[in-house]
């Protein structure tokens, strides 16, 4: 190998040394009153939108490496300013009824869960018969 490229590359492997540096918040908040959803449609929003949308996040190996942890840090704070079925309480019962028929709505669209969560996360695909029930948890008619 060449002095230049040689150089580039230490310099590279540098850069990725220093940015894991950069912190990133990994914390999981109280949950203050969990959604309580029956038992079929609770084991759906687990697999499929607690990770980002609960303060029950399952932070795996590569939420730890940089740049990944970024994007997995940022990905679940918007999740949490969205929704967060861990305060489910804070809610009032016109905006929990309306977080549920968004909850379709998003899912029915293919935009949740996300693309790139669902590279990685393939159990949390939502098939046709996933959907159908949460379109009738949701309320929304068709």
């Amino acid at each position: 190998m060449n002095k230049p490229v040689r150089n580039i590359f230490l310099i590279l492997i540098a850069l990725a040394a220093l940015i894991q540096l950069y912190p990133v918040n990994r914390k999981n908040p109280p949950v203050t009153q969990d959604i309580g959803a029956p038992p079929t449609i609770a084991a759906i929003l687990h697999t499929s939108c607690y990770d980002c949308h609960s303060n029950e996040t399952r932070w795996p190996f590569y939420s730890y490496i940089a740049p990944a942890s970024w994007l997995v840090a940022a990905d679940v704070k918007r999740g949490r300013k969205f929704m967060n079925f861990s305060r489910w309480d804070t809610y009032s019962k016109g905006m929990q009824d309306t977080l549920r028929s968004r909850c379709y709505a998003l899912a029915a669209a293919n935009l949740m869960p996300l693309p790139n969560y669902l590279l990685i996360h393939r159990d949390a695909r939502l098939d046709s018969v996933k959907l159908e029930v949460l379109r009738v948890w949701g309320g929304t008619k068709e």
